[in-house]
C-alpha cells in the first residue's frame, strides 16, 4: 500500500502507511467492522461514510446482531451549524452498540415531535494494537436538518428502533437548539482550546453553559485521545477517550452548536493519511471549505453581523510538520476569498472572527509563537482588518496589544478599546480549557493583578524547526490557570458603532480580562 504522491513528504501520511501495513486488511475484516470509509483493494478511502452500522461485533466480543434497541441509549449529543446557521443544523450523537433505523424527531414543543427523520451511522473501528485499547468500534450518528426557520427554538429527540424519544419512557432525553437569527441581533459566543477529559474540562463546560452562548468555538486539541500529538509511529492512542469526551461535553453541546477546529492532537493516523478520517466520523461541521475531504475542519459561517472562519493550522505548522503542506496552498487562497467576500460592501458583516489551533502570538514556554502561521496568514489578518484571532495550543490565557505584523500599533490595557480599521488586530490564546497548564517566562498579569513587565525574551518557531529568539513587547494579559473566552456581540445601525466585548473568564467565574473591539457600521 502506497501513500499518494502529494502526501508522500508528510510524516502523518508515513505513520498511516506504517499502521496500515502492520495491521493487514485481513486482520481488520476479521474484526467484523470497518473504519469510516471503505477498506477496498487494500486502500483506505476517507470520507466514504457508511449508510448503516455493521451488525457483527469484533472478534472475541459479544454478539450484537440481536441487541434490543430499548437497552441501547444514545449519548454524547453535539450540535453543529450547517452552511446557513439560520436554516440548517446537524445533530450528532453516539450509541455504544449497532442499532437499526436511527432517526431524529423535531418539533416546536417537547410534546409535539415530528415523524422520524432518518439519520446516518458512521462506524469507526480501531483494532487492538493501534494504541492502548483492545478492538473497539464506535458508532456515530448524524442527522442533517434543513429548511428550519431563523431564530427559532426547536425541541428534538434522537432514537432508533426500540428507543423512541417521543415515548413517555424516554421523555427525559429531549433536547433543544436555536437557529441563528435572520437579521443582526445581540448575541454571545464562547471559545477555548485544548480541553480533553478532566474535572477542569467539565467545570469549564458548565460555566460556558451558564453564559447562554449562541455557539461555542473549540480551537483544536479536542479530546486528547492521542496524547503525544506529534504525528509519529510511536504515538500512543486510545480511541475510548472520545467516548468519555462526548459524554462529558454533552452537558452543553446538546444545546449549543459546538464548532470545532483541529489541532495536532486531533490527527489520528490509523484512519486516513491526513489523520482526519476519525474526525469525519465524529463531527459534521459546515462542508463549505476548499476541500472538505482533506480539510474537514476548514469552513465558515455567519451569525448575524459576524462571520466566523475556522482554519487548519496543521497545514502551515513549522513546529509540528506532520501535515505541513496538506492543502498545497488552497486553504490560504480560499481564506483570502472568504475575507474579500465578508469585507465587500453590502455583505452585512461587521466583524470577522478567525479561530484555529497553533498560536500566531504567544509567549508560553511550551510552544510560544508559530512562524508558519505568521508567514502564511498574518499578512491577510492585517490586509483585511480581521477583528479577533482566537488560538489554543498553549495551555494558558494570553492576550496581545493591537498589532500590525509584529509591531504594536496601540497599547490595549484591560478595559480598553481597539478599532481594527485603523489600529490592527488583537490575538487571544485561550488554551486553558482542561488539560495540564503551561507557564510563561515572566509573571502573570490580569484584571486585579496587573504587573508592569519590561519587554522580555520569547521565540518563534522557524521553517527548519529552530526557535528564533525574539523580544516581546506586545503581551498585555497573561493568566496561568483554567479559563475560557466570552464574546458579547452588539450590532448597531448604519453610522453608529458595533462592538465585540471580549472577556477572559477564569474557572472560578472571575473576570481576568476585558476589552472591546469597535467598528463603525457602514452598510
Amino acid at each position: 500500500m502506497g501513500v499518494p504522491a502529494e502526501l508522500a513528504d508528510r510524516p502523518l501520511a508515513e505513520q498511516h502507511e506504517y499502521l496500515r501495513s502492520r495491521f493487514s486488511r485481513r486482520s481488520v475484516i476479521r474484526g467484523g467492522a470497518v473504519t469510516l470509509g471503505a477498506v477496498a483493494g487494500g486502500a483506505f478511502v476517507p470520507g466514504a461514510a457508511l449508510a448503516a452500522a455493521p451488525t457483527a461485533a469484533p472478534a472475541g466480543g459479544p454478539a450484537t446482531e440481536h441487541v434490543d434497541g430499548a437497552l441501547v441509549a444514545p449519548f454524547g449529543r453535539h450540535l453543529s451549524y450547517g452552511t446557513d446557521p439560520r436554516t440548517e443544523m446537524t445533530v450528532s450523537w453516539q450509541v455504544p452498540a449497532p442499532v437499526k433505523d436511527p432517526y431524529i424527531r423535531i418539533g416546536a414543543h417537547a410534546g409535539e415531535l415530528s415523524r422520524k427523520i432518518p439519520a446516518e451511522v458512521r462506524a469507526l473501528y480501531t483494532p487492538a494494537g493501534v494504541g492502548t485499547s483492545a478492538d473497539h468500534t464506535q458508532y456515530y450518528v448524524h442527522a442533517r436538518l434543513s429548511r428550519l426557520r431563523p431564530g427559532r427554538t426547536y425541541y428534538y429527540g434522537v432514537g432508533h428502533r426500540g428507543f423512541d424519544p417521543a415515548s413517555p419512557r424516554f421523555a427525559g432525553t429531549i433536547g433543544t437548539f436555536t437557529t441563528a437569527p435572520s437579521r443582526a441581533e445581540s448575541f454571545t459566543f464562547t471559545a477555548f482550546g485544548d480541553q480533553g477529559v478532566s474535572y477542569h474540562a467539565l467545570a469549564n463546560d458548565n460555566l460556558i453553559l451558564a453564559q447562554g452562548p449562541s455557539f461555542h468555538l473549540h480551537a483544536g486539541d479536542i479530546a486528547y485521545a492521542d496524547p503525544s500529538g506529534s504525528g509519529q509511529t510511536t504515538d500512543t492512542f486510545d480511541a475510548r477517550t472520545w467516548d468519555q469526551f462526548l459524554a462529558q461535553t454533552e452537558t452543553v453541546a446538546k444545546s449549543v452548536p459546538w464548532m470545532v477546529s483541529y489541532g495536532n492532537h486531533d490527527m489520528e493516523a490509523w484512519y486516513a493519511p491526513h489523520g482526519y478520517g476519525s474526525q469525519e466520523a465524529r463531527f459534521a461541521p459546515p462542508a463549505n471549505g476548499p476541500d472538505p475531504k482533506n480539510l474537514p475542519g476548514v469552513y465558515s459561517f455567519v451569525h448575524g453581523n459576524t462571520a466566523v472562519i475556522s482554519l487548519d493550522a496543521n497545514d502551515v505548522s513549522w513546529e509540528i510538520p506532520a501535515n505541513l503542506g496538506l492543502s498545497g496552498g488552497t486553504q490560504t487562497t480560499w481564506f483570502e476569498g472568504q475575507l474579500k467576500k465578508f469585507r465587500a460592501h453590502g455583505s452585512g458583516i461587521d466583524f470577522i472572527v478567525v479561530f484555529f489551533h497553533h498560536c500566531a502570538y504567544c509567549t508560553a514556554t511550551s510552544h510560544a509563537s508559530e512562524g508558519g502561521v505568521r508567514k502564511e496568514w498574518v499578512p491577510l489578518f492585517d490586509k483585511y482588518t480581521v477583528d479577533l484571532v482566537i488560538n489554543g495550543h498553549n495551555h494558558v490565557y494570553e492576550r496581545s496589544d493591537v498589532l500590525k505584523g509584529d509591531r504594536v500599533t496601540k497599547e490595549l490595557p484591560i478595559g480598553g478599546t481597539a478599532y481594527p480599521e485603523t489600529d490592527g488586530v488583537v490575538y487571544v490564546t485561550a488554551g486553558a480549557a482542561g488539560k495540564s497548564l503551561y507557564s510563561f517566562p515572566v509573571a502573570d498579569t490580569y484584571a486585579g493583578h496587573e504587573k508592569d513587565v519590561d519587554p522580555f525574551a520569547s521565540y518563534v518557531t522557524q521553517a527548519d524547526g529552530s526557535k528564533k529568539p525574539v523580544t516581546v513587547d506586545w503581551s498585555r494579559v497573561r493568566y496561568t490557570d483554567y479559563s475560557f473566552l466570552r464574546v458579547d456581540v452588539r450590532p448597531a445601525a448604519p453610522g453608529r458603532t458595533a462592538t465585540l466585548t471580549v472577556r477572559g473568564i477564569a474557572e472560578t467565574g472571575a473576570e481576568i480580562d476585558r476589552f472591546v473591539v469597535a467598528r463603525r457600521v457602514r452598510h
